[in-house]
């Protein structure tokens, strides 16, 4: 599905304090819903839903979900780590 080799990418934001916290819950509110994504697709799936092409799908769409869910993680993560 997809390339798991890690890139490294670096920005930069000059935000105040304020800006910072909200920016982090924005974060974690979009990895909610990537993980509410995930766990729909997985009850659908457990449940049997849909055909072949269907379930193929949903197991497509469930990766990507995961694959979201984990960079958000990551960068969340990266906002909680102390300014070098």
């Amino acid at each position: 599905m997809t390339d798991r080799t890690a890139r490294q990418v670096e920005f930069r934001l000059d935000l105040t304090d304020a800006e910072l916290a909200e920016l982090e819950r924005a974060l974690l509110k979009a990895r909610a819903t990537e993980l509410g994504e995930i766990r729909r697709r997985q009850v659908r799936l457990s449940a049997g839903y849909g055909d072949g092409t269907t379930r193929e799908s949903l197991e497509d769409e469930a990766g990507r979900a995961q694959l979201r869910y984990d960079a958000l993680s990551t960068l969340i993560d990266a906002l909680k780590r102390p300014a070098e």
